[in-house]
């Protein structure tokens, strides 16, 4: 429990500084993502997670990313994006990740 504790302080940590992002890496099942929506819950940020299906594709992606983009910057609301590895059904979706990542901005989005 103690662990735990210190994990979502660093993630919120993380999360409430301008642009920061974390790549949470560990065993599957060891609590990564309820860590994550635990510190958003936390500092008030609203959770985004990607609803992928098998005919998931990159228009799909900007598409998700785009209504993000809007919600935040527009409407002002303070948001977490969630994402795992099993989502990543194109490797495409990296370039889109990275951008994100490294500059916060995806220049072929709007």
């Amino acid at each position: 429990f103690e662990q735990a504790m210190l994990h979502i302080t660093r993630i919120g940590r993380i999360i409430k500084n301008p642009g920061g992002n974390a790549m949470l890496v560990g065993v599957g099942g060891s609590g990564k993502q309820s860590l994550c929506r635990l510190a958003a819950f936390i500092c008030d940020y609203e959770v985004k997670q990607l609803a992928v299906t098998s005919n998931f594709k990159v228009e799909d992606l900007k598409e998700e990313l785009r209504a993000m983009y809007m919600t935040a910057g527009v409407k002002g609301v303070q948001m977490v994006f969630l994402m795992t590895d099993t989502q990543i059904v194109n490797e495409e979706f990296l370039v889109y990740i990275n951008s994100i990542l490294t500059s916060g901005w995806i220049p072929d989005l709007f």
